[in-house]
C-alpha cells in the first residue's frame, strides 16, 4: 500500500489493485484458495485467546490480503444497546483522530441506513457505500461530511460482527478515488467473515492484558461531562479526563472522546422518541476494568441548548453479569444455568426449576465451564463478578461505598 499523495488526503492507492488494472483481472482475489485459507485463518484466530487489541489487528491485516483496503476503521459495541464501546483504527487512519468526534455525532445523530445500528437492527452482515441503489451513497451524510473531503476515500464496506449471541462491532474498510470500488463479491465474502469477528470479539474483551496495571484514579466515583448542541465539552468534572485517557493505549486507539459523543447523540435521539430508553454502554479498559456511560439530555431551562450530560463510573458486577455470560457463547439453556449457578441455587433446584434432569444440568455445567475457562461453580463466580474487583479488595473504600482505586 503506497502513502498518500497529498498530505491533506489520507487514502493511499491499492497497489495491483487499480481501477481496471490487469491485477483486477488476472488475479480474482475471490476466485483464488488464498481468500478460504484467510477465511479459516480468522477463524483460527477467533478461537486463540488473544486479547481485543491483538485479534483485531490480526484480523485487519488478515482481510487486507483478500479484500484490500486503504483504511480501516474497527468499532466494538455493547450487544444489548448498540452503542460504541472502543474504537481502533488502521492503515491511512492510524493515528489520525482529529475527527473522531465528528464522526459520532453522524453515526449516532443521524439516521443513516449504513449507521452500523441500522445495519445491526436490520440484520444485515455487509453492505458497500458504491453498491446501494437509489444513489444512497451521493446523498450519505457522512460520505459527504467526512469521507470524501476530509478523508479523501471514495467507497466504504462495512462489516458487522454478529452471531448467534448478538452484534458486538463493526469494521469500516476505505478506499480511494484511484481504486476499484468495492464488488459484490467482496461484500459476500465479508459478510462469511461476520460470526468469527463476532468470536473473537467476545473472547478479546474477557481477556484482560497481560502487564496492565489497574489505573490509579485521583478521583474516585462517577465523572461526567456535559456537551453542548454542538458536541462541545461545555463542562466536565475532575476524573473524567483520566477516565476517558485510560481508554486510549496504543497508537491503533481512536479519540476515547468520540465514545462521550456517539452516546450524547444517541441520548438525543432517544429523548425525542416517546418510551425510548436512555443509552448506556458497558465498556472494559485495557487494565481490565469495567465502565457503564450514562447519557440524558437535561430536561431543565438548558434542554434548549440541546445539552447532554454522560456519566462515567465503575460498573458493579450486575451491571456486567449479561454481557459476561454473553460473551462466553453459551446457549439460551446454558445461559439460563449459569444464572442460577451465580444466585447460588444447587444442582436439584436447577434441574428443578428447568424441568431437567440433574445429569442434563451437570453436562450443561460442563460445557459452561469449558467455555468460561473454570473448572468449578466457585471459580465461574469469582470470574465473573470479581475478575476486576479482586485486585483491589482491602484497599480504602471512596465516601459512596466503593472503591477509592
Amino acid at each position: 500500500m503506497g502513502h498518500p499523495r497529498k498530505p491533506q488526503i489520507f487514502a493511499p492507492r491499492l497497489l495491483g489493485y487499480r481501477r481496471g488494472g490487469p491485477a483486477a483481472i488476472l488475479v480474482p482475489v475471490l476466485a483464488s484458495l488464498t481468500a478460504e485459507r484467510i477465511r479459516a485463518d480468522i477463524d483460527v484466530l477467533s478461537r486463540a485467546g488473544l486479547d481485543l487489541e491483538a485479534f483485531l489487528a490480526e484480523a485487519c491485516n488478515a482481510i487486507q490480503r483478500a479484500v484490500p483496503w486503504a483504511g480501516a476503521c474497527v468499532g466494538t459495541h455493547d450487544p444489548a444497546t448498540l452503542i460504541l464501546t472502543s474504537v481502533r483504527k488502521f492503515g491511512a487512519l492510524t493515528a489520525n483522530n482529529d475527527n473522531d468526534t465528528l464522526w459520532g455525532t453522524i453515526e449516532y445523530g443521524l439516521c443513516e441506513a449504513t449507521s452500523f445500528r441500522s445495519l445491526a437492527l436490520g440484520g444485515t452482515r455487509a453492505v458497500s457505500m458504491q453498491e446501494l441503489p437509489d444513489r444512497q451513497a451521493e446523498t450519505s451524510p457522512r460520505m459527504n461530511r467526512l469521507m470524501r473531503p476530509v478523508y479523501g476515500f471514495a467507497d466504504e464496506a462495512r462489516v458487522m460482527f454478529h452471531d448467534t449471541t448478538g452484534v458486538w462491532g463493526g469494521m469500516a474498510l476505505l478506499r480511494g478515488p484511484d481504486d476499484s470500488p468495492f464488488g459484490a463479491d467482496d461484500i459476500a465474502y465479508l459478510a462469511t467473515l461476520s460470526e468469527p469477528l463476532a468470536r473473537g470479539v467476545r473472547t478479546g474483551i474477557l481477556t484482560r492484558l497481560a502487564d496492565t496495571a489497574i489505573v490509579d484514579l485521583t478521583t474516585g466515583g462517577p465523572a461526567v461531562v456535559i456537551l453542548d448542541r454542538n458536541d462541545e465539552i461545555a463542562q466536565i468534572s475532575r476524573g473524567a479526563s483520566e477516565r476517558l485517557a485510560a481508554l486510549a493505549t496504543t497508537v491503533h486507539d481512536g479519540d476515547p472522546l468520540s465514545l462521550v459523543v456517539s452516546i450524547a447523540n444517541a441520548a438525543r435521539l432517544a429523548g425525542a422518541t416517546a418510551d425510548a430508553p436512555l443509552p448506556r454502554a458497558r465498556v472494559r479498559t485495557p487494565s481490565g476494568q469495567w465502565l457503564v456511560l450514562h447519557a440524558s439530555p437535561l430536561d431543565d431551562a438548558l434542554a434548549a441548548t440541546g445539552q447532554v450530560v454522560v456519566t462515567i463510573e465503575e460498573a458493579r458486577p450486575p451491571e456486567i453479569v449479561s454481557l459476561v455470560i454473553a460473551a462466553y457463547g453459551l446457549t439460551p439453556r446454558e445461559r439460563d444455568v449459569t444464572r442460577l449457578v451465580l444466585q447460588g441455587v444447587d444442582t436439584k433446584e436447577i434441574a428443578a426449576s428447568l424441568q431437567v434432569s440433574t445429569y442434563t444440568v451437570q453436562d450443561h455445567l460442563k460445557t459452561i465451564f469449558d467455555k468460561a475457562g473454570v473448572r468449578s461453580r466457585r471459580e465461574l463466580i469469582a470470574q465473573v463478578y470479581f475478575d476486576q474487583y479482586v485486585p483491589r479488595i482491602g484497599g480504602e473504600l471512596a465516601p459512596n461505598g466503593w472503591f477509592s482505586q
